[in-house]
């Protein structure tokens, strides 16, 4: 039997995921909803949302992302940690 087929923004907000507001979970406290502020990212000439190091403090932990304002001084290159 072959599946429905359903339009995208139907399985996206049935996955939680909303369209409109991105909003960002914290690691220490799923139930905390972190919604970034002014001054927390920039829009990139390419046009990708770039978190600065205020949001990732505020934020409290690192993705191990490679992230290009890290705090954390984290490596994606090595997989490591260097003091900052």
């Amino acid at each position: 039997m072959p599946t429905k087929r359903r339009p995208i923004k139907y399985l996206l907000t049935t996955m939680g995921i909303l369209l409109q507001d991105t909003i960002f979970v914290t690691m220490d406290n799923p139930k905390k909803v972190l919604t970034p502020k002014e001054g927390d990212y920039y829009i990139t000439p390419e046009g990708y949302r770039c978190f600065t190091e205020q949001y990732h403090l505020r934020r409290g932990y690192c993705c191990e992302s490679g992230c290009r304002h890290c705090p954390y001084g984290y490596d994606k290159k090595t997989n490591s940690y260097s003091k900052k």
